[in-house]
């Protein structure tokens, strides 16, 4: 399970439109957003471990995305996988494969994104279609 992430991209106004559209997909909602951050997810308050946040911080020189970057965020239903694609896409990201059934585990529902940077990213839902 992750706690947090954090992403280092070149300019946080060129791709908030990609990342508030998939997060949006996901059910997880913008908590934090200025020039030179975006935050999604439920921040920490004092003596609560529900904390799990994504932030996007824009880097002060060139993004250098190494290979084999990856995230993966649970999606609530397939609907939602399917939806991520489609909101990344439409918002200027790349398909890196789309939303299907994967050999991980017979439920496991998925679909990959590279962001305007090349960040790839994965929305998955574990649950089988009888348990939606």
């Amino acid at each position: 399970m992750l706690d947090h992430v954090s992403i280092t991209v070149s300019d946080v106004g060129r791709v908030a439109p990609f990342w508030d559209a998939v997060m949006t997909a996901l059910g997880v909602p913008c908590v934090v957003r200025s020039e030179r951050q975006l935050g999604y997810g439920t921040r920490n308050r004092p003596w609560d471990d529900s904390h799990t946040y994504l932030s996007i911080g824009q880097s002060s020189g060139p993004s250098l995305v190494p290979d084999n970057r990856h995230w993966c965020f649970r999606a609530p239903d397939r609907a939602a996988v399917d939806a991520f694609h489609a909101a990344g896409l439409a918002a200027g990201g790349q398909d890196d494969g789309p939303p299907g059934l994967r050999d991980y585990h017979p439920a496991y529902y998925a679909a990959f994104l590279l962001d305007p940077d090349g960040n790839r990213i994965e929305a998955v839902c574990h649950r089988p279609p009888n348990d939606l």
